[in-house]
């Protein structure tokens, strides 16, 4: 039987205005949810019971007494642990803050604040958001929902497993190389890297950077487009940041699949793709490019995309954390240091040609979209593995060259620009959750939101691509 935590936020929204459910009814069941499969797992690692209680009780009020309400009114959200929320402990998860508490909120919860959500519980994230398997010296290891030993990926594991066990109905997550999206692929949920500035980050620590966004996490397209009104807008202190009608999200519009022309890709043409995943991928692309116009093979051009990567990852890396290496090496872990000390041997010709590279990559894939409409390939490289190990050092028997190396299906996406949302589409040869990315315009963000909602909705009523659901009872035990 469906659980009042299970059902989406979309028709948990529709029933908290009509009265049907409860914001308090709502919460207290969120809050067994987590009591329940938790432990299992460690995806949360802060509640703020007290004040979500009291907000909850107040949302409760305000329904009754008729009062407009915003468009995530009485839902609880997680926040990952990369973002500063109000009298709520926000430790990075890294030990040099795990007493943080901190006194105000960033924008985006402040944002999330005024949509009417309720801020529950924070996420678990690696530390400083660095690498892709959610672990951290201060909470420990996140598992993943289909098998808590293996890695549910990073660097927004929690808020992923969090949704996918309806802890809570929806979660904000961030993207650099993949953050958002491999834990999407990883847990069976959805994620959306937005274009940049779509969500306006007012935080970013390398302003004139581009290349780091927030954006939504849910249980469906429909969940994240909704999470995603709250969060557009333009602020002033961000340069990137455009103005944007919310109503654009607030629910995807109706569209026409067969319409549409795909480019197909295994690998980017340029990323390490363990052979099982490309097996499962083109099984799964044969059923679904009936879907379309047209639909055909197509590598996209990266050239140097590696290094490209890798140079302007470190300018953000450096910017962050050269002082805490100076200061707090002992209590650091290897990912941000073996980034931050690798980068710090890059030169200034280095960052130069790097950018120069990562604008001739941007506008030859702006050219490519004159004749294609998105472009679908794997959100993930490899299976999900154990978290015990931090992150992939070979596929196929080559060997990774880097620590990222493993992630370069995702992180080749983020040296575009475009918009990407992972949805899931099945299971794997494991029978573990499998995903895919589907990369839209530049800046075409609500109109790749409608199609990845189409496809989702078209996906659903075949088993072999719709949607895995972990086992809640195997985990309460």
């Amino acid at each position: 039987m469906t659980e009042l935590c299970d059902l989406s936020a979309v028709e948990l929204r529709r029933q908290i205005g009509t009265k049907e459910v409860s914001p308090v009814e709502l919460l207290d069941a969120c809050m067994t949810r987590i009591e329940a499969v938790n432990p299992a797992l460690n995806a949360v690692v802060a509640l703020d019971m007290d004040r979500a209680r009291d907000e909850a009780k107040i949302a409760e009020k305000a329904v009754l007494a008729g009062e407009d309400l915003g468009p995530l009114h009485g839902l609880p959200i997680g926040i990952k642990d990369l973002t500063a929320t109000a009298g709520l402990r926000t430790t990075y998860g890294s030990r040099i803050y795990e007493n943080n508490v901190p006194e105000a909120d960033e924008q985006i919860v402040a944002d999330i604040r005024d949509a009417g959500g309720i801020v529950l519980a924070k996420t678990n994230t690696p530390e400083f958001g660095a690498g892709a398997n959610t672990r951290n010296a201060v909470y420990g290891a996140t598992g993943n929902p289909f098998g808590p030993d293996l890695i549910c990926g990073g660097s927004s594991g929690g808020s992923a497993v969090a949704l996918a066990t309806g802890m809570v109905p929806l979660a904000t997550g961030s993207d650099f190389g993949g953050s958002l999206r491999t834990p999407a692929g990883f847990c069976g949920v959805v994620g959306f890297r937005p274009s940049p500035g779509t969500v306006p980050d007012d935080q970013r620590l390398v302003t004139l950077s581009p290349l780091p966004v927030d954006g939504p996490m849910g249980r469906s397209v429909a969940d994240a487009a909704l999470l995603m009104s709250a969060l557009v807008g333009q602020d002033p202190l961000d340069p990137f940041s455009r103005s944007l009608d919310p109503a654009l999200f607030d629910a995807p519009l109706a569209l026409d699949l067969s319409n549409l022309r795909v480019a197909i890709s295994e690998d980017l043409g340029c990323a390490p793709v363990d052979e099982r995943i490309r097996t499962t991928f083109r099984a799964r692309m044969g059923k679904i490019s009936g879907f379309f116009a047209e639909c055909g093979t197509r590598d996209p051009e990266l050239g140097p995309v590696h290094e490209v990567f890798e140079i302007l990852r470190a300018v953000n890396f450096i910017a962050a954390h050269k002082d805490r290496v100076e200061k707090h090496r002992d209590i650091l872990g290897p990912n941000v240091l073996e980034n931050t000390e690798r980068g710090m041997k890059y030169t200034a010709a280095d960052l130069a040609w790097a950018g120069v590279e990562q604008g001739k990559l941007y506008r030859r894939f702006v050219d490519m979209f004159d004749d294609i409409d998105i472009l679908i390939c794997p959100a993930c490289s490899v299976s999900p593995f154990p978290h015990a190990q931090w992150s992939v050092g070979e596929i196929d028997g080559v060997k990774m060259e880097t620590y990222m190396r493993w992630l370069a299906i995702t992180y080749g996406v983020t040296m575009t620009l475009h918009p990407v949302a992972v949805i899931p589409c099945g299971v794997d040869e494991r029978g573990l959750p499998f995903g895919i990315q589907i990369v839209g315009r530049y800046q075409g963000d609500a109109e790749l939101l409608a199609i990845a909602h189409a496809l989702e909705t078209a996906m659903a009523g075949d088993k072999d691509l719709a949607r895995p659901v972990p086992d809640l009872a195997k985990l309460r035990t």
